[in-house]
């Protein structure tokens, strides 16, 4: 097998990202700042010539992926293993709000992985969902590889691709939460390395230019 380069991109940004709001499944659109770095990053990424675009189900991605189809000419594929972690009875609540009712949860599962909010999912179980779909394609994309410049784009939400790197990266538990702080409409790109049988991330946090607007926590 060839080298394949993936690029793990985060949507733009919503009214809830503006205000702290944890989205988790939860389907705000993108506002119009959103609406401005989904364009940005359409125009950088299409520079790649992608050879396919996966998003979640979710309103906010794919507006974002729909930016970079329009820009690149490239399949959409819709997948709910990109889906954002389920955040259960957190979601549309400020981590403020949660500490109120639930003091130190919101610090315990940012530094947990395998922590739930009340009715939620775990980091672990959320990044296991979403390798299961680069591992499909890695299977049954027979084009991924061919020109090992061109990347497959996976486009979903902070959550997510936190669980997904460090799935990939095959990081110890202790370690999952340090991968986090991905911006609106920016991207991680990794690249996987045949003969040494394992992922490598060459980029973290990459976007066209710096943006003040950004989520600055990585909260989903």
């Amino acid at each position: 097998m060839s080298e394949l380069t993936l690029v793990l991109l985060r949507h733009g940004q919503t009214d809830f990202n503006f205000s702290g709001r944890m989205q988790g499944h939860l389907d705000p659109d993108l506002n119009a700042t959103g609406q401005a770095q989904a364009a940005r990053s359409a125009q950088e990424l299409a520079k790649r010539e992608p050879l396919l675009i996966v998003t979640s189900d979710l309103v906010r991605a794919r507006q974002t992926a729909q930016a970079l189809t329009e820009a690149s000419g490239v399949e959409l594929r819709v997948d709910t293993r990109l889906r954002e972690t389920d955040l259960g009875q957190w979601e549309g609540r400020t981590p403020a709000e949660v500490e109120e009712t639930h003091p130190g949860a919101v610090e315990e599962w940012r530094a947990d992985p395998t922590y739930a909010p009340p009715g939620g999912e775990t980091r672990v179980q959320v990044g296991a969902r979403a390798l299961a779909l680069v591992d499909e394609l890695r299977e049954q994309f027979s084009l991924w590889g061919d020109e090992p410049g061109r990347p497959v784009v996976l486009v979903a939400h902070a959550g997510v691709i936190g669980g997904l790197t460090a799935a990939l990266l095959e990081l110890p538990l202790a370690e999952w939460m340090q991968v986090r702080g991905l911006d609106n409409g920016a991207w991680h790109e990794l690249r996987w390395l045949p003969d040494e049988g394992r992922w490598l991330r060459v980029a973290a946090n990459q976007s066209p230019e710096d943006d003040s607007g950004a989520a600055p926590d990585g909260d989903a």
